[in-house]
């Protein structure tokens, strides 16, 4: 067999799953259900990227961030801890609510956070915009916030 056909062969087989996570990146949207209603974060969607704070399903729950040990503006602390996370922009802040976007530095997948505080916790919802399943990056995203406080 030609060595510059399975030299292509090979470069195609890795080219397209490359190009195929790329599109996905660029195609993602924001989600329609950011924000705070009824007091509350909105729903993880059934797929698996997604940890919530008020969800009621094992597999999305996630505890919120406990404030008892921030002094001062807990908005302005979440604000400075996030600032020092991979990847994260701030993209919408209002009083006691917080939305948040963090890219991946290879593919540029976007993930939604959102952190509303309520008294002494902070709510959470953290989900991926593109595919089913995020290998459980928004939990491991989230727990490492939680060291942080």
């Amino acid at each position: 067999m030609n060595p510059k056909l399975i030299i292509l062969g090979i470069s195609v087989a890795i080219a397209l799953p490359v190009i195929g996570l790329a599109l996905l990146s660029l195609l993602a949207k924001a989600p329609d259900n950011l924000g705070v209603k009824n007091g509350k974060l909105g729903d993880c969607p059934s797929s698996p990227n997604c940890v919530c704070s008020h969800a009621e399903n094992k597999s999305h729950a996630i505890e919120p961030l406990s404030l008892a040990t921030v002094d001062g503006d807990p908005l302005e602390y979440l604000k400075e801890k996030l600032g020092g996370m991979s990847g994260c922009e701030i993209i919408d802040e209002k009083p006691n609510y917080l939305h948040a976007v963090f890219t991946t530095r290879l593919f540029r997948f976007q993930d939604d956070a959102e952190f509303l505080i309520d008294g002494d916790v902070i709510h959470i919802r953290s989900a991926s915009r593109a595919g089913k399943s995020d290998l459980g990056l928004n939990r491991k995203r989230i727990e490492a916030l939680r060291k942080l406080f």
